[in-house]
C-alpha cells in the first residue's frame, strides 16, 4: 500500500541532514544507512549509500532514475540458490526422458 499524497513521500530528517552536510563539504564517502524506507529525493542523486540489508551493508550509488523509489528497493534481502530439483544427468538432452 502505497504512501498517502497528502502526507509526501518519506525522507528520513537524520539521512537528508547527512546527505546536505556531505554535499556541502564537498564529501564523497558513503553514508551508513539503515533507513530502507526512506525515499530517494533528487537532492540525493549522486551520492553513495551503504544500505543494511538485514546482514550486511550493500553500496548503492543514486542515479536520476532512482528517484521516488525506496532505497531498500536496491538492496535485496534474500538470495537466490536455484530451484530444488535434481540436475540433469550429463550427456543427456534437456527435455529428453519425459
Amino acid at each position: 500500500m502505497s504512501r498517502s499524497k497528502k502526507k509526501g513521500p518519506y525522507i528520513d530528517v537524520r539521512l537528508a541532514a547527512k546527505v546536505e552536510k556531505g554535499s556541502a563539504n564537498g564529501n564523497r564517502e558513503p553514508i551508513k544507512t539503515w533507513a530502507r524506507d526512506c525515499t530517494i529525493h533528487p537532492d540525493f542523486v549522486g551520492v553513495t549509500f551503504l544500505v543494511h540489508n538485514g546482514k550486511s551493508f550493500l553500496k548503492v550509488y543514486v542515479t536520476e532514475d532512482m528517484v521516488g523509489h525506496k532505497l531498500g528497493e536496491f538492496s535485496p534481502t534474500r538470495t537466490f540458490k536455484g530451484h530444488s530439483g535434481g540436475k540433469a544427468k550429463p550427456g543427456t538432452p534437456a527435455g529428453a526422458g519425459k
